[in-house]
């Protein structure tokens, strides 16, 4: 019986120790592909393959081995240790993390690569950051400034660039359609925070990859991806979270739940909602900002009341509603199919800037609303990371299609006409992404892309006292269709491990029609149909060379395009009180051209050191100008004298910048990071030059973060310089209601800071609560260009719950 037990003990020992081991990540309990496993003097190697396996039978029991893993903490252990449990779980290293990004060929590259500088934000900088929407989560970067027309608003600005001339992408999908505007866009808050895996913003042209649109940044949100289990278990995991904020009295709930099942196998639910209450701003700060009055609609007509406390900005709440579904199918290892479905609707969104305008020393606008803003996104991605092929070592297929709808509806103070402008969007898209390795030193990237949008458009007049409507002119051509086709190449040499080389071309061909029978009725045009076509080649070159360990440079020059689209070509609006916009179909499409210098001094980890300085010449430039129609510069809109304007290709821009960045690490607990960007630019405006309106004023943050076992704290601040009267765009200075007064009434942009406490701690394993506490000294502020005030003294709490 004795030699049964012995027998039976050796037979169990070398089972045991002759076994496959997983290594996961402790976090998201994925597997993780290439982690290097070796003993002391590496005599013995593994490497885990696309499930996170390897084999440990050529190891000892006693024997120390490591894992090692670009993105992961160094982890050692025995193989006696790790036992029957079969299992190894690495924590993230948050700068490994972001060494690697999608954004710059479709593909996985070592962020150390890319000429261009890229900015990335993982599921835990996330997390902690606990934005209340995407737009404040590009914020919270330091190199993205945020303009905000409305509370319901978020309109990113990039390098002096803004709106139609950033490009955002979804999972890859690009959102920029044919209606994406030159005013500030709020398109980014449609994308929830709570969904997001990383972020990568590319600061600087990216029409190489991307194409149109893609002149001053590229903005790449992907979502959650379905975790399988490898195992014959059912993965579970979910997370709820319920979020408080004071300034808005804002209330959000968020659930999310992954099933994933062997290895071919995972879904991903995510739902989010939010109720937005009126933003209460600050104290401290221009009397100018307040909100003394509004109007207020009775059974005996509109009447203006006075409000009991002129901080709160009546009329700015809001509620937003958030889903996804996403589902993950893996035959092989190698071979994956993703599908995405997103929708994401909105209340009626209050335009809050023109809620504020007075005409004649009264307000002008008894209502002014966005309606309901709809998003829906469906997008169906066939990858293959290895191949045999001739043609390729790497595949992407994407195919998507989304619908856009989004509506204003505005009414003048005591009117009876209400003004109802609906319009939607159907967006198609097919991508081809191929990667190629051409030796040990050459990659090769290359695709193909088309994308096809279809408008329509409606205009009503509303008689709110004999509820009656009436045909009016369109914001849009009805009907009107864009389309673009591209192909792309891109080649990567990196001869040794200290010089990387990138080169690459694009040429698209972008085509728009739209016919104006229906608004001509209203408009007498000098033409009844727009056929405008436009073929553009753009290119890239840089270097990244890294001469020591200390050092790094990054030389990158490029050229971008941006083709009219259809809100360029065809669009009527009131720009402005005043004055009306106009289809012009003699437009071209605009040109930038630009070159960046970056170094980066890395004095063995403890301090870092990020410089950079950008040009951007944009030539050819589309903007909104005066212009006559059949002779005449002024018309009657929407009941008003108007005077004409139109989109043409009028100007001229110079665009530069200087960043810098640090990071020191005081101890390991304690850390400080600072960022500060300086921009200017200017343009031409009929032979002088003028400020242009989406360079933002100087602005950067600094943060003192520590952080120990289950505690983390960041002690912040975000400043802000003043942009003068003089340093306004014309643009801006018409908006003179948005702004402060100077000491002579003349229209800026003052200066501010807010000092800010963020707070998190894991509780337990399952729960984590993070507390807010965001400008502590109650500053009344606008960041540059906004309709609304910013946040007062803003407590938030919020609470997170995973299964």
């Amino acid at each position: 019986m004795k030699s049964f037990y012995i027998i039976f003990f050796v037979l169990f020992t070398c089972v045991s120790f002759a076994q496959n081991v997983k290594v996961l990540n402790k976090t998201t309990q994925e597997p993780i592909f290439g982690v290097a496993i070796y003993n002391v003097d590496k005599s013995k190697s593994e490497i885990t393959n696309f499930r996170g396996e390897a084999s440990l039978s050529e190891f000892d029991e006693g024997e120390v081995i490591y894992f090692k893993h670009l993105s992961h903490v160094l982890k050692q252990t025995t193989k006696f240790i790790i036992g029957s449990r079969n299992k190894i779980y690495l924590e993230s290293n948050t700068e490994g993390l972001q060494e690697i990004v999608i954004s710059a060929s479709k593909f996985q590259q070592n962020k150390r690569d890319i000429p261009q500088k890229i900015v990335s934000l993982n599921s835990k900088n996330i997390q902690f950051t606990n934005p209340q929407t995407s737009a404040d989560l590009l914020e919270t970067t330091g190199q993205v400034y945020v303009q905000k027309s409305q509370m319901g608003g978020g309109s990113p600005m990039i390098r002096g660039f803004s709106t139609n001339r950033l490009l955002i992408t979804v999972d890859g999908v690009r959102m920029n359609n044919a209606i994406f505007r030159g005013g500030n866009l709020q398109n980014v808050i449609a994308i929830d925070p709570f969904s997001i895996q990383n972020t990568e913003v590319t600061l600087g042209a990216g029409s190489v990859i991307y194409g149109s649109d893609a002149v001053g940044g590229v903005m790449s949100f992907y979502t959650q991806k379905p975790q399988l289990s490898y195992t014959d278990s059912l993965l579970v995991k979910s997370n709820v979270v319920a979020r408080y904020a004071s300034a808005s009295n804002e209330k959000t709930g968020h659930f999310d739940l992954n099933l994933g099942y062997k290895n071919w196998g995972g879904f991903v639910t995510s739902a989010s909602y939010t109720d937005f209450g009126d933003l209460k701003m600050g104290k401290n700060g221009p009397d100018d900002y307040l909100r003394p009055e509004y109007v207020v609609t009775t059974a005996e007509g509109d009447i203006v009341q006075g409000n009991s406390d002129p901080l709160v900005q009546k009329y700015s709440g809001y509620n937003q509603l958030n889903l996804m579904q996403k589902v993950r199918y893996e035959p092989l290892e190698n071979l994956s199919f993703d599908l995405g479905l997103f929708y994401t609707t909105s209340s009626n969104i209050p335009r809050y800037d023109r809620l504020i305008r007075y005409r004649s020393g009264t307000l002008r606008s008894a209502e002014w609303n966005y309606g309901p803003q709809n998003w829906f996104m469906s997008n169906l991605q066939v990858t293959k990371l290895s191949s045999n092929s001739n043609l390729y070592d790497k595949i992407k297929a994407t195919i998507a299609y989304q619908n856009f709808e989004e509506s204003r509806m505005d009414r003048d103070f005591q009117s009876s006409i209400r003004s109802i402008r609906e319009e939607a969007v159907d967006a198609y898209s097919f991508n081809l992404d191929l990667e190629k390795t051409l030796d040990s030193k050459t990659q090769f990237f290359y695709g193909f892309e088309y994308v096809y949008n279809k408008v329509t458009s409606s205009g009503e007049d509303e008689n709110i006292d004999s509820n009656t409507l009436e045909l009016t002119v369109s914001r849009y051509p009805n009907g009107a269709t864009w389309q673009s086709t591209a192909v792309y190449s891109s080649i990567k040499y990196k001869p040794n491990t200290k010089f990387v080389f990138q080169s690459g071309l694009r040429f698209n061909h972008v085509v728009s029609k739209a016919d104006f029978t229906e608004n001509n009725v209203y408009l007498n045009l000098p033409f009844t149909v727009s056929n405008n076509e436009a073929g553009a080649l753009t290119g890239t070159a840089g270097v990244s060379w890294t001469p020591n360990k200390m050092m790094q440079w990054k030389l990158n020059a490029s050229s971008a395009f941006r083709a009219p689209n259809i809100d360029d070509i065809g669009k009527v609006f009131d720009s402005e009180p005043g004055s009306v916009v106009v289809p012009n179909d003699n437009l071209k499409p605009e040109y930038a051209y630009g070159g960046e210098v970056g170094l980066k001094l890395n004095f063995n980890e403890s301090l870092i050191l990020d410089l950079n300085t950008y040009y951007t010449y944009l030539d050819n430039a589309l903007v909104r100008r005066d212009y006559s129609l059949n002779g005449e510069t002024e018309i009657m809109y929407d009941g008003e004298l108007s005077n004409v304007q139109a989109i043409q290709n009028a100007s001229k821009a110079w665009i530069y910048g200087f960043e810098v960045g640090l990071k020191y690490k005081l101890s390991k607990q304690l850390e400080l990071t600072s960022q500060y960007n300086i921009i200017g630019g200017t343009e031409e405006d009929e032979g002088i030059e003028v400020p242009i309106r989406h360079v933002a004023p100087y602005f950067g943050n600094t943060h003192i973060a520590w952080a120990k076992n289950k505690l983390k704290v960041d002690a912040f601040a975000n400043y802000n310089n003043e942009l003068s009267f003089n340093q306004l765009a014309p643009s801006e200075i018409e908006k003179d209601y948005i702004y402060a007064l100077d000491a002579d009434g003349n229209p800026y942009s003052p200066a501010w800071y807010t000092l800010n406490l963020r707070t998190q701690y894991q509780w337990r394993k399952s729960t984590s609560i993070s507390a807010s506490i965001e400008n502590i000294t109650n500053q009344r502020y606008k960041t540059y260009s906004s309709g609304i005030a910013a946040a007062g003294i803003n407590v938030i709490l919020a609470l997170k719950y995973s299964l």
